[in-house]
């Protein structure tokens, strides 16, 4: 199980305590916010695409869409999201529990601009009832990625009221 996974890697780093479990499915932005008692652009969720042999996970606030051509402009090539069947084999997480944390070997792991507007935000940890609360330096350090992308649309401020 792969919150078994992320509880392993988390008690290496000493930070096993992070993780939450709930009695609800949390395995959907709005699940996740409910669950959590937060608004839904804090909950940090995990979208999974794959250009030919490259697997990309994306890690943007809940409120935030993937914009086609940036995206592009980012990574080469058109989103194409993975399948539930592919998720599992590619990344190592099911739907509804994806998460940065204790990937699959070439993940290629990305944190969207989006999470910085918020000083801690909500990511799964493996499961459909988990999630970690996280500052975003602690998110890209756990994640073990440095790439910051800006693919996302729809959170800013100025996108929202035009």
């Amino acid at each position: 199980m792969s919150i078994e996974k992320v509880r392993g890697y988390f008690r290496a780093l000493g930070i096993e305590e992070k993780i939450k479990e709930f009695s609800v499915s949390s395995a959907t932005v709005a699940l996740a916010a409910e669950a959590l008692g937060v608004e839904e652009a804090r909950i940090a969720k995990s979208l999974t695409f794959k250009i030919e042999d490259r697997t990309i996970l994306i890690v943007a606030a809940g409120d935030a869409k993937v914009d086609n051509t940036r995206y592009k402009a980012a990574f080469g090539g058109k989103a194409k999201m993975l399948t539930a069947e592919e998720a599992v084999e590619r990344v190592g997480h099911a739907v509804g529990g994806v998460c940065p944390f204790a990937v699959n070997q070439g993940v290629e792991v990305y944190l969207d601009v989006s999470l910085r507007r918020f000083a801690t935000v909500f990511p799964a940890a493996g499961s459909a009832n988990s999630a970690v609360k996280i500052t975003c330096e602690e998110l890209e350090r756990y994640a073990q990625t440095d790439r910051w992308v800006d693919v996302c649309k729809l959170w800013r401020t100025e996108e929202t009221t035009a």
